[in-house]
Order: C-alpha cells, then sequence, then structure tokens
C-alpha cells in the first residue's frame, strides 16, 4: 500500500530512517535480513538507543513520557524500521506492562516503575501462561498468599518468553482460591532476582531458546509491587491481552517477509526459469499479499479509534487471527520454494558467525527452523481457537 504523505509525515519518516541507518548495528541488521536469531544484546542495544531518542515507548500518550504520536507517525516508524531491518521491539516491557501500569498503577508505581521501562534499561517478561492453563488463562493454579505486607508466591509459569532475559517479571496469581475463576486473581510485578525463582529453559523446534519454565518457591513480593486491587488482575489481564493481541499482528514484518519471498521466487529455479515466472506461485504469493494488505486496512482502523480515545476492543482478535495465519503463510511458502534445501539443519548458520558453508542457497538454512518456528504464533496471546469463540460473542454476537 502506498500513501501520499503530507510533508510534515515524509519528514518524519526520513528521520526515521536516518535514525535507524545511523543507530542500528549493521550485524543486527544483517541478522535481520540472513534470518539468523538475534541474541540479548542486539535487542538491548537497539532498545535503548531508541530510548534515549525517546522513542522506545512510541505507543504511549505525552503524560507517561511517550512521543504522544498520531496514527500516521505510529503507521509510519513500524513500517520504516521493518524496511530497515530493526529487531521487533521486545514487547513486554514498551507495549505490555508499561500501559498497564499507567492505567492502573498508583503514582508511586508509575514514577518508579515507568523510567526503566522507557530507557529499556530494565528488562520485562511476561507470568500468564501455566501448565494446564494456557488458553483457559482463568484456571490458573500460581498462588499468592498474603502475609503481612508480601504475598508469599509458589506456582509455575511455562513458555515464558525472554525469562532468562528479564529483570522483572509482570503475572497473573490466584489471590482468593474460593472466589469464582476471573474474580479471584491479581496483578503482581516480581523482580526475577528474588531468592526462590527458578528458570529453566525450553529449546523449541528450530533448537533456539526463547521461552522459559519459571518456577516459584515461597517467593516473597512486596504488597506494594501488586496493581490495582486484590481480585482486579483479571481487568489488568483483558486490558494487556488486547495490546498485545493488536501487537502480533506484525503487519510491518510480514510486509517484509512478502518482499524476502519475492527475491526468493526470483533466485530459485523452475522449469527453465525462475519461481517468480511461475504464474501458480506468483499467484499464491499475490494472494497473501492481498490478504496482508486488507489486515493492514483494519489495523489501521482499530488504531484511529484508539487515537480518538478509544481502547482497542475484541475486534483486536480478528487481527490476531489473521495476522498469525499469514505470518504461518509466507513462511509455508518460502519453504516450499526452497524445496529440498531446506532439509538440512545447519545451525551454527542461524546461531553464530560461521565461515560454515550452506547447503543450498544463503536463503535456504532458515526456512525451515522458521516455519517450525511460526506454528507458535496462532497458539500464543490466546490461541485462534480462542479468538474465533469471542469474536462469535463479543463482536457478531452469537
Amino acid at each position: 500500500m502506498h500513501l501520499a504523505l503530507k510533508p510534515e509525515h515524509q519528514a518524519f519518516a526520513d528521520e526515521v530512517r536516518d535514525f535507524a541507518r545511523k543507530n542500528l548495528s549493521p550485524a543486527t541488521k544483517a541478522k535481520t535480513f540472513s534470518g539468523k536469531h538475534y541474541g540479548r544484546d542486539d535487542h538491548v542495544a537497539w532498545q535503548q538507543a531508541l530510548g534515549r531518542q525517546g522513542w522506545l515507548a512510541y505507543t504511549w500518550p505525552k503524560k507517561y513520557g511517550g512521543p504522544g504520536w498520531d496514527v500516521t507517525r505510529r503507521f509510519l516508524f513500524e513500517n520504516v524500521l521493518a524496511e530497515e531491518g530493526a529487531p521487533r521491539i521486545i514487547p513486554f516491557g514498551p507495549k505490555m506492562v508499561g500501559p498497564v501500569i499507567y492505567t492502573f498503577g498508583s503514582d508511586e508505581q508509575k514514577e518508579r516503575f515507568l523510567p526503566g521501562i522507557r530507557s529499556s534499561q530494565v528488562q520485562w517478561c511476561q507470568g500468564y501462561s501455566e501448565p494446564g492453563a494456557g488458553s483457559d488463562l482463568a484456571s490458573l493454579r500460581t498462588r499468592a498468599v498474603r502475609d503481612g505486607d508480601f504475598y508469599i508466591v509458589n506456582g509455575q509459569k511455562t513458555w515464558t518468553s525472554a525469562a532468562h532475559w528479564a529483570d522483572w517479571i509482570f503475572c497473573l496469581v490466584r489471590t482468593d482460591p474460593d472466589a469464582k475463576p476471573q474474580e479471584g486473581i491479581s496483578f503482581l510485578l516480581i523482580d526475577m532476582k528474588t531468592p526462590g525463582i527458578t528458570v529453566r529453559p525450553i529449546i523449541v523446534l528450530d533448537g533456539a531458546h526463547h521461552v522459559n519454565d519459571v518456577f516459584f518457591d515461597n517467593v516473597r513480593v512486596p504488597l506494594a509491587n501488586r496493581i490495582g486491587k486484590q481480585g482486579e488482575g483479571w481487568t489488568c489481564a483483558k486490558f494487556l491481552l488486547a495490546n498485545e493481541r493488536l501487537g502480533i499482528a506484525e503487519v510491518p514484518a510480514s510486509k517484509r517477509g512478502v518482499r524476502a519471498l519475492r527475491d526468493v521466487a526470483r533466485a530459485e529455479p523452475a522449469n527453465g526459469g525462475t519461481l517468480a515466472d511461475d504464474p501458480s506461485f506468483t499467484a499464491r504469493i499475490a494472494d497473501v499479499d492481498l490478504q496482508l494488505q486488507a489486515l493492514e486496512m483494519s489495523e489501521l482502523r482499530v488504531l484511529s479509534t484508539m487515537a480518538m480515545g478509544g481502547a482497542p476492543g475484541p475486534e483486536v482478535s480478528t487481527l490476531k487471527i489473521r495476522g498469525s495465519e499469514i505470518q504461518q503463510r509466507i513462511a509455508e511458502l518460502t519453504m516450499e520454494a526452497v524445496g529440498e534445501y531446506a532439509a538440512p539443519y545447519q545451525p551454527g548458520l542461524l546461531f553464530h558467525d560461521t565461515n560454515e558453508t550452506p547447503v543450498g542457497p544463503d536463503h535456504a538454512p532458515p526456512a525451515a527452523p522458521r516455519y517450525f518456528n511460526m506454528r507458535k504464533t496462532s497458539i500464543y496471546g490466546g490461541s485462534n481457537e480462542i479468538q474465533k469463540n469471542i469474536v462469535s460473542k463479543m463482536v457478531l454476537g452469537l
């Protein structure tokens, strides 16, 4: 999609592009376009550069230290950074817990926690899913028992992205086992250095360490770290999940993925030409591109509502569904394009700087690992089946 920009918006886009080219590490940018995995330093160095510029918390209003951008600037910011190969902003601080704190937290909590999130000096992770309580989040069993000015927390969280990098975790915990499931949950902020916390890695199908199990064994959490009143955690959780599902759509990254897919098609031989000359394959690329453009229009409508003071509602579930399906489709087409060269697993080319020679073209080694990794997008943030139930009930009234 091409927009006719006003001069001030074009100047803003140029400013963002110039900033990215001056501040994004060439090594990090190269990982983006080669399909290699980022390390913690790739994310932190880039996010701290954004923080110094005042752009990391780009969705925040000025009142809480954000730039207060309009919809157009947000759109341009995300798309220019994707075009320049910037890694996605790890969302747990600036896009998830930050808005919860400035919406539901006390003045003391805002003063204490928001500056570290805006600067990326403090890294966060999300303690929601548990064994047996993923999409059915209200059945969570991690307990927090009041003990004077503290809670004593016991339980387990799982599939916890970036827990091995995080300084803090925001958690849903059960503070009243006798209340209705949603009414007995509270929202706690927990320092990951607190005694009794154990992080155990989960290695996923592509060989990467993204997610973890987190165990709590008599962890003492100050009462001052509870957001809102006891038993109001579900309200915070729903607010946060709406923002998370909006972000899962990942439209700018998928646009970059379609461009990369077209490059692969132009490079892969087929019937005396290339896949780019195959009407059947190019039609499939065009189909996913059109779906992506439609998703982008839907996302812009949600952002426009938010710009006028509204909050993301149940309609973001449709963005999550379609966004995750499109990401998976791009990965499927890429693996189909490289064919048998997707079969060899060469972790040295994905995780390390290496002189190892790829089996097949340079773009082949990441194809299968990315395909397997993308299976998770239709599950995290609430499975797509759950999102369809939300759309049926809350949007269609069925």
